[in-house]
């Protein structure tokens, strides 16, 4: 009776791979990168820009990669997830400071005042 409780065990541990199966419109990593460095961005200009409508501009944005508000979230919940998150959002990091490479003394700013936060909640 132990053998089969040990065997059951067992294969309920190995059964479960996965915390979460992969939505149908999964957005690839590089594009989820693009698309948070692109919203981070568009954060950013609402203190230059009294009135910016931050829908609109991510609209645009999601339109300009060709996916949805609801594709992005489901992929980045499943991301989240998978422990994939982490190297999307520094990927993203890396494309911010191209873009603008003055955000670097900012960002080496904000992680020294934060080391011990995960890098989702910077």
């Amino acid at each position: 009776m132990k053998k089969f409780w040990l065997l059951f065990l067992a294969f309920f541990a190995f059964s479960c791979g996965k915390l979460i199966d992969p939505p149908k419109n999964l957005v690839e990593k590089e594009t989820m990168s693009q698309l948070i460095a692109d919203f981070a961005m568009n954060e950013q200009l609402t203190s230059v820009i009294q009135n910016l409508n931050l829908d609109n501009a991510t609209r645009y944005t999601l339109k300009q990669k060709k996916t949805t508000g609801k594709a992005f979230t489901e992929s980045y919940k499943y991301y989240t997830a998978t422990g994939e998150i982490e190297s999307i959002l520094n990927d993203a990091q890396k494309i911010v400071l191209e873009k603008d490479p003055a955000a670097k003394v900012y960002i080496e700013k904000r992680l020294k005042e934060n080391r011990n936060v995960p890098v989702f909640a910077r």
